[in-house]
């Protein structure tokens, strides 16, 4: 299984248009020291040729040139089989309209999350406008196939399981499955993905799931719990977001240390994380712990 990280930052990306923080006046003076990234989405292959996005972002657009695949003999051609989600908020789901192009589109989502996205954002409603959706629902611990749009089996299936964390402040209802987050297993190699974009805990329970996968994609939104607040530009916490924060007692960080997964890497990295410093001490911290700050392009194989 082929696993490329197309964006890595959190809504609004690195260095957010609006945004002035330290990490972000580095990024625009010095992007050697702070490498500029695009919002969170990631996406599987089983033949490094025909892909499934892994949620998809505003930044859909660009982040689709970056894909290995052969050169279309056509006049079109879309490198998407399908998109798998993992909430309905719009950092996750804009792209799914901006894909409207496609013409036929396979989504892959949570009753939850299907209901948000025709009746709330109405981001289906209005894609439908423009080309066929077809969605298949996920269930927590069930597996489900991954088909190429022509309806052939891909080889990797999904799994998804819920993830702590509240609903898109648009949601006019708190559905259970809102949130969750996602196993990628190749059926011919064996190797395994787990991407878990935003999560407000690590439990014993979903320590243990991740610790079966080979890579793992870990919410790394902030470093502190109050960084919004101490900066000025927040009243909430890391954790009243729905985010656990890195550092700290309890962080995410002092958990995956001890993670067996060949692969640790963070993403979905708000701007205001310092660790997005390639020079930083907190970077240090985090790859003397044995993990990775994700970045956009990273590949894998499993």
């Amino acid at each position: 299984m082929h696993v490329a990280l197309l964006g890595t930052a959190a809504g609004g990306g690195f260095p957010q248009w609006n945004c002035w923080c330290p990490s972000c006046r580095v990024a625009r003076s010095d992007p050697r020291r702070a490498v500029p990234r695009s919002q969170s989405s990631a996406a599987v292959s089983a033949d490094g040729a025909r892909w499934f996005l892994l949620n998809a972002s505003p930044d859909v657009r660009d982040q689709l040139t970056r894909l290995p695949g052969p050169v279309p003999e056509g006049t079109r051609h879309v490198p998407v089989e399908g998109i798998v989600l993992t909430d309905a908020e719009l950092d996750h789901t804009v792209g799914v309209l901006l894909l409207r192009e496609a013409g036929r589109l396979q989504v892959a989502a949570t009753d939850a999350v299907r209901r948000i996205l025709e009746e709330d954002s109405r981001v289906l409603a209005v894609t439908r406008a423009f080309a066929e959706v077809r969605v298949h629902e996920l269930l927590p611990d069930r597996a489900l196939g991954l088909c190429y749009g022509d309806g052939t089996p891909s080889g990797l299936r999904v799994t998804c399981f819920p993830v702590p964390a509240g609903p898109p402040r648009f949601a006019s209802e708190d559905r259970p499955g809102h949130t969750v987050g996602l196993m990628i297993e190749d059926d011919r190699t064996g190797g395994s993905c787990a991407f878990i974009p935003g999560s407000g805990g690590l439990d014993d329970g979903l320590f243990a799931r991740l610790a079966s996968a080979d890579l793992v994609l870990f919410d790394g939104t902030f470093w502190t719990d109050d960084e919004l607040i101490g900066l000025g530009i927040g009243e909430r916490t890391a954790r009243q977001m729905d985010h656990l924060p890195v550092s700290g007692p309890g962080g995410s960080l002092e958990r995956l240390r001890h993670l067996p997964s060949r692969h640790r890497v963070y993403t979905h990295i708000n701007n205001t994380n310092p660790m997005l410093l390639e020079d930083s001490p907190e970077r240090a911290r985090v790859e003397e712990a044995g993990l990775r700050v994700g970045a956009d392009g990273m590949r894998f194989t499993l």
